[in-house]
């Protein structure tokens, strides 16, 4: 469907029924606590509910166990050859894009700050990480998979979320909407899927267009199993553009909370960073594939690194070169990635698995070798205004 501003206004006043009656009713019966106890156990798909539960927690849990009837397995299949292919460059694309645009929305910079998501930035780092990793494993809607649960903990989250800032009148909702209305977890899905490829496009990565359809595809399945009204989903590429454009034109933007918390995903990512030497590719890294503009924005410094940055996707291409010829390069190039990855996500997590809770309160003082062959390459969908 072809959005409008009517549309999208529309969507802003809108959350997640289902989501946000379980979480309601969770509050009203005192039964938050509980719940959280009873689910820290419950992480795979097909483990049997625990006694105790709350039956409206229950209700909520046999609703959602399952994907959508209308999943294309065969799709999701490409999807995850994808993301294999491609591990790294996704979570840099993730680190370096997806993360510091979310802040150049004031109102879901501001939500970010309020609800205290990135007074830790690590852990929603991590948590966003493992969540990815989850969704691109062979059974990852088969019985044992972490990742059926973790949506479902995710969508609570985000309905509990919603329940505190609108009772406890901390959040304008005549001017800023519901809090992760479905325009906002729309927008949330292009930043992870359309965005991603977009800076994959930018670092030099070759991709075949049936690729990077089957990647947005898995997305749009991710949206679904997080309440996200499949109605007002873009369905193709070209749509996802032009619902990307015009939100971001809607509501892009500085803000001091956008400021506050880039600054603090950079000295996150530099901690990780072994030294000092190389602090500076994190902003030149982040400037590169956002923009002057919104870099500008986001107060992300300018460094002696912002020219050297723009050779990486000439050094890339070499590897993707090798990659695309070699099988045997292929094989060690994937594997070093997926041993990046590792890497990198054991570092923010510190070997933990990271669970998903209903907050009781919100704190006051937290402010492979692709499926098919690479040589048609995808080209970003054209701007749309």
């Amino acid at each position: 469907m072809t959005h409008t501003d009517a549309s999208l206004d529309a969507l802003r006043q809108t959350g997640d029924e289902l989501a946000d009656r379980t979480v309601a009713e969770l509050f009203e019966r005192g039964e938050v606590g509980k719940f959280n106890t009873l689910m820290r156990y419950v992480s795979t798909a097909g483990a049997p509910l625990p006694d105790g539960l709350p039956d409206v927690a229950r209700e909520y849990l046999e609703a959602t166990r399952t994907p959508p009837a209308w999943v294309d397995w065969a799709e999701m299949e490409k999807a995850r050859l994808f993301f294999i292919d491609n591990n790294v460059h996704i979570s840099t694309a993730l680190s370096f894009a997806s993360m510091p645009a979310c802040y150049l929305v004031p109102h879901v910079a501001k939500l970010l700050s309020v609800s205290h998501g990135l007074k830790y930035p690590s852990k929603r780092m991590a948590e966003t990480g493992q969540f990815t990793v989850h969704l691109m494993q062979p059974d990852a809607f088969e019985a044992g998979s972490r990742f059926i649960p973790a949506a479902q903990k995710v969508r609570l989250l985000h309905a509990s979320i919603r329940h505190h800032l609108t009772r406890e009148n901390r959040w304008d909702t005549a001017t800023d909407g519901t809090p992760i209305c479905q325009e906002d977890m729309i927008g949330g899905q292009m930043f992870f899927s359309l965005l991603v490829l977009d800076s994959l496009h930018r670092l030099g990565i070759h991709m075949s267009t049936e690729g990077a359809e089957a990647y947005y595809y898995a997305w749009r399945v991710v949206g679904a199993m997080l309440g996200v009204d499949q109605d007002a989903v873009p369905q193709t590429l070209d749509d996802a553009r032009q619902f990307l454009d015009l939100y971001m034109l809607r509501h892009m933007g500085p803000s001091e909370e956008a400021t506050h918390l880039t600054r603090q995903l950079i000295d996150l990512y530099e901690e990780v960073v072994p030294g000092t030497f190389f602090d500076p590719i994190v902003s030149a890294l982040i400037r590169h594939l956002v923009g002057d503009t919104c870099a500008d924005w986001l107060h992300v410094p300018r460094t002696s690194w912002d020219t050297l940055v723009k050779a990486v996707p000439h050094l890339l291409g070499i590897l993707e070169t090798i990659e695309d010829r070699s099988p045997l390069g292929a094989w060690a190039l994937d594997r070093l990635g997926h041993l990046t990855t590792v890497l990198e996500l054991s570092s923010l997590t510190r070997g933990r698995v990271m669970h998903y809770a209903i907050p009781e309160t919100l704190k006051e003082d937290y402010g492979i070798t692709s499926a098919v062959p690479r040589t048609h390459r995808w080209i970003p969908p054209a701007a749309t205004v």
